[in-house]
């Protein structure tokens, strides 16, 4: 972009008269620094968990049906808190809501760690789920916020290190907590949040921009009104109450199903009817392409920790693998992700790195189904590395399309929701877990989960293919 352009594209409020600012500093390393370690909480506390539920379940007393609950737990928190940070973001400023979730993170782990009972420890997971939550979103709207400044847009390779923090921390999870688990026992994976948290507090302090009060992260003036706390309660009732259901398919409890159906249409009804609504039902509406990437993105990731709550629990039952030992044998899961994540940095395209995802989530599902308890350490290893490479793939391309795709000046609450479809595949991917495993994971129990995921995957290949919504480049619209 020519300087006379650039200088055009930047609001008058932004910029000084006496020059434009130098695109050589602009998203450099001390913005990144504390956005990148914010966006790794969430995510690395979603899969660092995986090879610890087995102590945990021994330690007190509670089976693989019940221990999912501290899967879904957070991911209820998160799928809420995610897209009402970034409405505060977009509204309040993305610093603040990054500092105050980093604090909350801050308090989780210390309860977490000194967790005398099973319900406080999943009292510390619900407040992992909204502490975490904030990074992201704000991290999306403060990058917005810096495209607007400079009078340049947010280059694709700087969308890619925000989901290659998150993708890497993801899939470095289990071996982290196994390694956690195998030397501090399993209470280190909520202890290690203390010093993440406040080194990504001291960052932000020191280097993340000033919010202004009068401006949303985009520039535009800030509209009055409020966050829509009652579509919140709303919208987490519903999903509460279908958690309920969902995660006891082996003894479904049918009257929940007219609760979830009634707070459901009141939800909507109260959405349509909301001048500013939690979740804007006509915008997505409106706005198809989004709304699919949402739907894809979801759809991904149900597999993916199908994959990764479901294998590395069979490895440690069926297959007689430590805690330690189960972390190792997934670590090529997230060598995979992080090498496929740089590399979708670092194309123009949308559709094809999406369609390459598809594909392996199908052939790594059909390995799945060739696994048993006596299967060759190469044949687990390759079975991980066929889900690593999804991971990075689908993680960079719909973050891409996201802020190609979301309303200028909401893309902190576009982002809170396409994490929000993230968590609802994390919690359906818990219930099929429950369901399939019962209160011990078994060779069919691994199958049986392999063949819903093989379905998805070729579901998710035709989503993928027909849409005509990913015909996009780079991080601009075409």
């Amino acid at each position: 972009m020519s300087e006379p352009a650039r200088t055009a594209a930047a609001p008058a409020a932004d910029r000084p008269d006496a020059a434009v600012p130098d695109p050589g500093r602009a998203f450099g390393a001390r913005l990144m620094t504390p956005l990148l370690l914010g966006s790794l909480l969430n995510p690395i506390n979603s899969t660092m968990i995986a090879t610890s539920l087995v102590a945990i379940g021994q330690d007190f007393h509670v089976g693989a049906a019940d221990t999912a609950w501290l899967i879904s737990a957070m991911y209820v928190a998160s799928a809420v808190g995610q897209p009402s940070m970034g409405r505060l973001a977009d509204r309040q400023g993305p610093r603040r809501v990054f500092v105050a979730g980093v604090f909350v993170v801050c308090a989780a782990g210390l309860v977490g760690a000194l967790a005398p009972t099973f319900a406080v420890l999943i009292a510390s997971r619900v407040l992992l789920g909204i502490g975490t939550s904030a990074a992201y979103p704000a991290a999306m709207a403060m990058l917005r916020a810096e495209s607007r400044r400079t009078g340049r847009p947010t280059p694709r390779a700087v969308l890619g290190r925000i989901s290659l923090a998150a993708l890497a921390s993801a899939a470095v999870g289990p071996t982290l907590g196994g390694l956690l688990a195998a030397t501090t026992g399993w209470r280190g994976v909520f202890a290690v949040n203390v010093p993440l948290a406040l080194i990504a507090l001291l960052c932000a302090l020191l280097w993340l921009p000033a919010d202004d009060r009068r401006t949303r992260a985009d520039g535009a003036a800030a509209p009055g009104g409020s966050l829509d706390p009652f579509g919140i309660a709303l919208f987490a009732a519903t999903l509460t109450c279908a958690m309920f259901f969902l995660l006891r398919l082996d003894q479904p409890r049918w009257p929940l199903l007219a609760p979830v159906a009634v707070l459901a249409a009141v939800l909507v009804w109260w959405q349509l009817r909301h001048p500013q609504p939690f979740i804007d039902l006509r915008m997505l509406a409106r706005n198809g392409a989004l709304s699919r990437t949402y739907l894809r993105h979801g759809l991904a990731y149900l597999v993916i920790y199908c994959v990764l709550y479901g294998f590395s629990q069979w490895l440690e039952e069926a297959h007689g693998a430590s805690s330690f030992h189960a972390g190792l044998i997934m670590l090529p899961m997230s060598c995979a992700a992080a090498v496929c994540s740089v590399a979708g940095a670092r194309t123009k395209g949308i559709r094809g790195p999406l369609t390459l995802a598809a594909l392996c989530l199908t052939a790594g599902s059909a390995v799945c189904l060739l696994l048993n308890g006596a299967s060759p350490l190469i044949a687990l290893l390759c079975a991980g590395a066929l889900f690593g490479i999804p991971q990075g793939l689908a993680s960079t391309g719909n973050t891409a399309a996201v802020y190609v795709q979301a309303p200028a000046d909401g893309v902190g609450a576009a982002a809170g929701l396409q994490r929000t479809a993230q968590y609802l595949g994390a919690i359906l991917a818990s219930s099929l877990i429950g369901v399939r495993y019962g209160h011990r994971a078994t060779d069919a129990g691994l199958h049986g989960i392999a063949v819903i995921c093989g379905v998805l995957g070729v579901l998710l290949l035709v989503l993928t293919l027909t849409d005509r919504g990913l015909r996009t480049r780079g991080t601009e619209p075409l």
